[in-house]
């Protein structure tokens, strides 16, 4: 009976913020509700066919997997070899950890804008650089074969410091006698080090990261709001862009809400399916 009064206000709160919102949705994704009306009417799948047979909403199903094959890869390894490289060295390391992982911290809406004048097509830093250097410039945010690549970098730079620090908590974690017994089995060179020692015991971390930065890349939204607002045309739109502009730009919630299932049924099965594959690699001990 104690642990149930101790433990029922948590469970109920969890109840009322998490599953009812939840429950509320999959109905709402079964009517033509639109947001604001009064009355509403129940149609059963009518709108889920509606999203799968929508041209837009496939394209912003692929630009939103390709955002995250692009950001989820690259935030990895560039996390790790950052990470490693900190860890390797002797001095700063504090500034170094500081400004890598500043980008996690600040607003994203407010660098959005930062990086909007970054990327002007006249005056922008970036292309005045490339200028400099002889290299081609184009309107990034405008171009339909740039703008979702340079979202994606925009989502690395975000998320390189969050991975770096995970990875950085990791490689503190490794005891030193493992390198010194791989030194006496002959793995002298750094890379040989990194692929008998770092990388099997870093493993759970890794496998922590890629999932909870696949997560993120899923939910990538005010870049896109704030730069390219899904252009141009359905170039840079990617699926909480889509649910936004459907929900409340449009007001049709039914349509919203559906969309918002079937990205909660992809998050929830690329998750699993990513743990199962990742949890036979990973070493725990």
């Amino acid at each position: 009976m104690v642990a149930c009064a101790l433990a029922g206000p948590a469970v109920l709160l969890l109840f009322l913020l998490f599953f009812v919102p939840t429950i509320a949705v999959f109905v709402i994704a079964l009517t033509d509700w639109q947001f604001g009306a009064r009355t509403l009417a129940f149609v059963g799948i009518a709108n889920f066919r509606e999203v799968l047979g929508d041209e837009g909403f496939r394209a912003s199903l692929f630009n939103t997997v390709l955002y995250v094959l692009i950001v989820v890869p690259v935030t990895v390894v560039l996390g790790l070899a950052v990470a490693l490289l900190i860890e390797a060295g002797q001095s700063f390391r504090a500034f170094y950890r500081a400004v890598h992982f500043l980008p996690f911290m600040a607003t994203l809406a407010a660098m959005a804008i930062a990086w909007e004048a970054l990327l002007h097509p006249t005056i922008g830093l970036v292309n005045q650089i490339f200028s400099t250097v002889g290299l081609p410039t184009a309107n990034w945010l405008r171009d339909e074969t740039t703008a979702l690549p340079v979202l994606a970098v925009i989502g690395i730079w975000q998320n390189l410091g969050f991975a770096m620090v995970l990875f950085l908590a990791g490689l503190k974690s490794i005891p030193r006698d493992l390198y010194d017994a791989a030194a006496v089995d002959g793995a002298d060179l750094w890379l040989d080090r990194l692929r008998t020692v770092t990388l099997p015991m870093i493993s759970p971390v890794a496998m922590f990261v890629v999932v909870v930065v696949a997560l993120r890349a899923f939910e990538a939204f005010d870049t896109i709001k704030v730069l390219t607002q899904g252009g141009p045309g359905h170039a840079s739109e990617v699926l909480l862009y889509t649910l936004y502009r459907e929900s409340f730009e449009y007001l049709r919630t039914g349509y919203g809400a559906a969309i918002a299932v079937i990205f909660l049924i992809i998050i929830v099965a690329l998750t699993l399916i990513q743990a199962r594959v990742m949890d036979k690699r990973v070493h725990y001990q």
